[in-house]
């Protein structure tokens, strides 16, 4: 595990224990009624949850399987244990792990690893656009007073909106001419900072190498449907777990747009993603948002916090541990040997700029 991702790790979990401290403080937390809240959860809505979820690690597997087609056709659903493996990894052994897919992906298919970091770069750019277009439509369509502070939320929708435009002119210039940007951009940066020129240069060459499993239209089109579509699973997981949380007589107040930014603030917690340490630091970066988001008692927002991360992020582990041992795969070795690959791999273009993943 990196040194900085462990001292970012356990400073959030340090201003989160505090602020959990300071709540305690003021209100103190009734750890029987956080029990209760369990019992009276509507538990057919989170089964319904945890099958989406499980759903869309077929989309994934789909996705993967498409963006493979220029250089190797495989059957569409015969990546499924690698998702399910990767995923495993990260929930276990945390963000560090993030390469066991693509790996594994290398391993199975016979192709070189560099290609399919490639694709997984590709793969978490059309994520991260998805989310986008999700979270910012539905923050603007949603009506007034469905948010708290709705103004504010309505400038990032927009502002998103126009970064997510951005970021798709910047990406087909990267796919039509990637070497020719990444020149550029070392040129502009240079005066700056070399080490910065060449990361960038790097990274852009990387967006390029990845972006030619997109031949044509209708490529990217499939590649976007696939993804919206799973995105548009895990966000009804989201609402089912949110909904069986609040009581059926309060109407309606799970909302889309609610939903939407809770999942944005549990993706934000995410980013520094340690073993068991960072599953407390989801749980109380989401208890703290559904308390204003959707009026939630502390203990209400804790029982669902928890059952939100075991849903869409430790759901997918005993079923991941178990596809590992019938592969006879090491979780924690093939962890090892993805951040060795790609350490070689960055020696590898380090050397020589000119080599593409």
């Amino acid at each position: 595990m990196k040194r900085r991702e462990w001292i970012v790790g356990l400073v959030v979990l340090a201003a989160l224990s505090s602020l959990f401290a300071y709540e305690q403080h003021l209100h103190p937390f009734d750890w029987k009624l956080f029990l209760e809240e369990f019992q009276k959860a509507r538990w057919g809505k989170v089964c319904i949850a945890a099958g989406c979820i499980y759903v869309a690690f077929l989309f994934r597997a789909v996705r993967w399987a498409w963006l493979l087609r220029p250089n190797k056709r495989v059957p569409l659903f015969s990546l499924l244990g690698t998702q399910v493996m990767g995923f495993t990894a990260v929930a276990l052994i945390g963000r560090i792990a993030d390469l066991v897919r693509p790996y594994l992906v290398a391993k199975k298919t016979g192709l070189p690893v560099g290609s399919q970091i490639a694709v997984y770069i590709v793969e978490r750019l059309f994520d991260g656009g998805s989310m986008a277009l999700l979270f910012c439509s539905a923050i603007l369509l949603s009506p007034a007073g469905t948010l708290p502070h709705q103004e504010i939320f309505n400038r990032f929708g927009k502002g998103g909106l126009a970064v997510t435009l951005g970021g798709a002119l910047f990406l087909v210039a990267v796919r039509l001419s990637g070497r020719a940007v990444a020149s550029f951009s070392e040129s502009v940066l240079a005066p700056l900072s070399h080490k910065l020129a060449h990361a960038a240069g790097q990274k852009i060459r990387s967006f390029h190498a990845g972006l030619d499993t997109l031949r044509t239209p209708a490529d990217f089109a499939i590649t976007l449907s696939l993804s919206l579509l799973m995105w548009g699973l895990i966000t009804f997981a989201y609402v089912e777990g949110v909904g069986a949380f609040v009581p059926s007589g309060q109407g309606s107040p799970v909302s889309l747009a609610k939903c939407l930014a809770l999942m944005a603030g549990g993706g934000v917690a995410s980013i520094v993603q340690l073993p068991v340490i960072g599953w407390f630091t989801q749980i109380a970066a989401l208890e703290v948002i559904l308390k204003p988001l959707f009026g939630m008692t502390p203990e209400t927002a804790m029982a669902c916090a928890t059952t939100l991360l075991a849903i869409t992020f430790l759901g997918i582990a005993p079923v991941g541990l178990v596809w590992a041992q019938f592969e006879h795969i090491n979780l924690r070795k093939v962890t090892l040997e993805s951040e060795h690959a790609e350490e070689d791999l960055a020696a590898g273009q380090a050397a020589d700029p000119s080599v593409a993943p």
